[in-house]
């Protein structure tokens, strides 16, 4: 028997996403089932990701998402797409990102 899972659980992000509290530059730092997240808006769809840089440990909710939907480091500007997690500007980098479900009763991640 295991300890680990192979299959990926849903957790319950929120029943009302539009009222969590975003900040200006679209995204929300958050607690999910004891892991934090960052979850951002982006041409009206959201996103799941993870909290900190890979490269230094930036909080990636206090970077910006650029016009292309890039996700910004606020640390040194690394940027990574907001939907696959890969690395757009050269330094090889991978953001984890998180898949989210639209349902009737809310958002949710899983991870």
């Amino acid at each position: 028997m295991s300890f680990f899972s192979s299959t990926p659980q849903w957790h319950l992000v929120s029943a009302a996403p539009e009222s969590l509290e975003w900040q200006l530059n679209h995204m929300c730092l958050l607690e999910v089932a004891g892991k934090k997240i960052t979850l951002a808006r982006f041409e009206a769809q959201y996103f799941a990701f993870a909290h900190k840089c890979p490269h230094a440990s930036g909080v990636m909710a206090d970077g910006l998402i650029d016009a292309m939907g890039q996700v910004v480091c606020p640390l040194h500007r690394y940027r990574f797409n907001i939907k696959n997690g890969r690395n757009t500007s050269g330094e090889g980098y991978y953001l984890k990102t998180y898949p989210l479900e639209q349902r009737e009763d809310g958002l949710y991640v899983a991870f």
